[in-house]
């Protein structure tokens, strides 16, 4: 057993310090080894102080943005940070994504460009202020420079420079030139005082391209020349391809090619018709692996074994064993949670050009410069021969993140002399997927006669996915992410977590999941403290309380959440609210749940009522976006969310067999978004966190029962 280690406890503060320690002076390219301008070795036609800002002379500014757009806002919430400080309109911003760069792009948090772990605007929120900044301040001198003034005596305002004593103005086009050939400052001060443009709820700079059609997700991709590309891997997991004969594909109009890759095929044509209907005529024969008779029994029978054994400490405090020993009363329970896939709108598309040394990308991915790296090993090029131009993403969820698929794009490209869209269908989209493996957990508490926890034993099994996606996030054999919130933002004198490794079997690929830890904890967490309350014959939101730190903001989000739900107010027969709390990504989020039930024992949820404190919301619009996206995510797991495994294949395949809540079935949804001058946090993840544990905890309200596993039971739920 490894001794704990406070320096690698489990919480989001901690994972900050960890991920901190990656970037260094990764601040998206401000760094400039010579300290001048970017533009004076490139276009002269444009300035441009780092590698995020670009001014033309005909005065456009050119936003090119780190972050991946799947949704949540990140190109808007960008362009006001940077507005803010270079004094124009965000809609004045022309938006273009970043290439796969680790070196210029890298998130300051993560050591990579990668978008996720609700980390995005936690990320951008210094590094992009100060490119807006530091090009700011370069146009205000290069007035004064041709003023013959003192650069104090001027200002910029609205995509000019100004100076009062005289009444001059010159745009910032007109600038471009002086501009380019001086030193970049390379720690510009940020405004202080009133901000003009964060904190406003200002219309989405993408949303009219989504209205009107003209946005270009990866799907949407179009290249002279293109093939299109249908694919198959083995439906057993780690499975490899036998053989296959070509003619009956080739015998379909439009088809072009078959091409083989280890574990799968593919079918290129003119078009994606030809391209599936050629797919669909081939009878592969596959080698199946030693997975072929994996199912989901054995999966969770292995997690359940998992439990009895003693894990590796990830986080201790006081002295938990005797504080158990000693315990008046105790309570334990096991809680169970399936595999879950992301189930995405737009399903995985790759469009990739392989040329002798050199290759193409077009795509839409969470992780660009990782992709980039992957695909160059894959065709055993330099990460400089590959180039991934990275597009608008239909919804990512932590599946984007991974690149398998986009290197399954350009091995099938390197055996076709044009570029080559590759689309997975729905049905490949399930199947491969990258799933959210089995956690389990068993908690333990120790009570006192009052019914207040003295001691909290939790011990978590689960897969270390950070051990290869991100090897700063574990360490000593601990996963920083699966064990964290394991207690919650409660003040508890003892506890002690431990953690189980339980990876998947080879060839069933896991990986992150909207929410990542916290979904799993969250839910454990809030549903052993709400049970707590019942035992003690106390109202769940007074037994919170006493258990948060007095003046925190968390208290301060339940008390409101408490308020605007009308938590005690009455209800009809059958029906109760449900709470569930988290302090997680750098925010604190409360939710309450109204759950109906008929007299058959089946459910509905018509209302749910957040309030949460992001810190400073830059758009508090895209705040409640996000909020109610993430929601009606985590009810679509609690009511539906279950991938099942039979001979080593996923048994689910679409949305008939794998649903997401339908618009009948949504509930109504109140998000408050508290005022708050504290640094931004996330709010991407914790909105799907708390849905589960506020919705069952106000099913044991109705009935009396705790439920320990998730989905909820099909016979409970009243569907569309």
């Amino acid at each position: 057993m490894n001794a704990p280690n406070s320096a690698f406890a489990p919480t989001r503060r901690a994972l900050l310090a960890i991920a901190a320690g990656f970037a260094g002076e990764l601040a998206l390219g401000f760094r400039l080894s010579d300290k001048t301008a970017m533009a004076q070795s490139a276009d002269a036609s444009s300035f441009r102080p780092n590698s995020v800002v670009r001014i033309d002379r005909d005065g456009t500014v050119t936003l090119v943005v780190p972050y991946a757009e799947m949704g949540q806002g990140a190109l808007m919430s960008v362009a006001m940070l940077v507005a803010e400080e270079l004094e124009i309109e965000p809609s004045a911003v022309k938006i273009e994504h970043a290439i796969g760069d680790n070196v210029l792009y890298a998130s300051p948090l993560l050591g990579e460009q990668i978008t996720g772990g609700s980390l995005s605007l936690r990320g951008a929120w210094k590094p992009m202020r100060q490119a807006g900044a530091a090009a700011r301040m370069m146009l205000v001198e290069a007035a004064a420079r041709s003023w013959s003034v003192p650069a104090v005596a001027c200002h910029a305002e609205a995509g000019r420079v100004v100076h009062p004593a005289s009444g001059r103005r010159v745009s910032y086009g007109a600038l471009v030139e002086v501009a380019r050939t001086l030193a970049v400052p390379q720690d510009p001060p940020l405004k202080a005082g009133t901000l003009r443009v964060i904190g406003k709820t200002l219309p989405r700079i993408d949303s009219p391209a989504k209205v009107n059609g003209s946005a270009i997700f990866g799907i949407d991709v179009r290249l002279p020349g293109m093939r299109y590309a249908s694919v198959m891997a083995c439906p057993v997991f780690g499975g490899t391809l036998r053989r296959v004969d070509h003619a009956p594909a080739l015998a379909v109009r439009g088809v072009r090619k078959v091409v083989e890759l280890a574990n799968a095929i593919a079918v290129v044509a003119d078009h994606t018709g030809a391209a599936r209907k050629g797919l669909a005529a081939l009878k592969p024969e596959w080698s199946d692996s030693a997975n072929a008779s994996l199912d989901t029994a054995g999966l969770v029978a292995t997690c359940d074994a998992a439990l009895g054994t003693q894990g590796l400490i990830a986080e201790t405090k006081g002295e938990p064993a005797r504080a158990m020993s000693a315990a008046k009363m105790t309570y334990e329970a096991d809680f169970r949670l399936p595999m879950l896939a992301h189930a995405a709108l737009e399903p995985l598309c790759c469009t990739a050009h392989v040329r002798p040394g050199s290759c193409e990308i077009w795509v839409g991915s969470q992780a660009p410069g990782r992709a980039r790296n992957d695909v160059a090993k894959a065709l055993n090029l330099p990460a400089e021969a590959v180039r991934v131009n990275n597009h608008l993403i239909g919804g990512g969820f932590g599946r984007r993140l991974q690149s398998e698929w986009i290197t399954q794009a350009a091995l099938i490209a390197r055996q076709v002399d044009a570029p080559v869209k590759v689309t997975w269908s729905r049905e490949e989209d399930m199947r491969q997927g990258s799933y959210r493996f089995h956690n389990h957990s068993r908690v333990k508490v120790g009570l006192d006669e009052r019914g207040m926890p003295v001691s909290w034993d939790h011990r978590i099994v689960g897969p270390a996915v950070m051990a290869w996606f991100l090897p700063g996030y574990f360490r000593n054999g601990i996963d920083l992410d699966v064990t964290g919130g394991a207690y919650g933002p409660y003040v508890l004198p003892n506890l002690s977590v431990d953690f189980v490794r339980n990876d998947p079997p080879s060839g069933l690929l896991v990986g992150n999941w909207r929410g990542v830890g916290d979904t799993r904890n969250g839910f454990i967490v809030e549903s052993v403290v709400d049970e707590l309350a019942h035992r003690a014959d106390r109202d769940p939101v007074d037994y919170r309380r006493a258990l948060l730190e007095p003046g925190s903001r968390m208290l301060a989000v339940l008390d409101r959440a408490a308020k605007e739900s009308g938590w005690d107010g009455a209800l009809p027969r059958n029906s109760a609210r449900g709470v569930a709390i988290l302090s997680a990504f750098g925010s604190h989020i409360a939710l309450v749940a109204q759950v109906d039930m008929n007299e058959q024992g089946r459910i509905r949820v018509p209302r749910m009522t957040c309030v949460v404190d992001c810190g400073r919301a830059v758009n508090p619009g895209i705040v409640r976006q996000q909020i109610e996206g993430g929601i009606i995510f985590g009810l679509s797991a609690a009511l539906y969310g279950k991938i099942t495994v039979r001979n080593g294949q996923v048994e689910q395949s679409n949305f008939h067999d794998y649903p997401v809540v339908r618009m009948n079935e949504a509930p109504t949804i109140e998000v408050v978004v508290m005022d708050s001058r504290e640094e931004p946090g996330g709010v991407g993840e914790p909105g799907t966190a708390v849905v589960a544990p506020a919705v069952l905890n106000a099913i044991r309200s109705i009935t009396g029962k705790r439920l320990l596993a998730l989905p909820l039971d099909p016979a409970m739920v009243q569907t569309a």
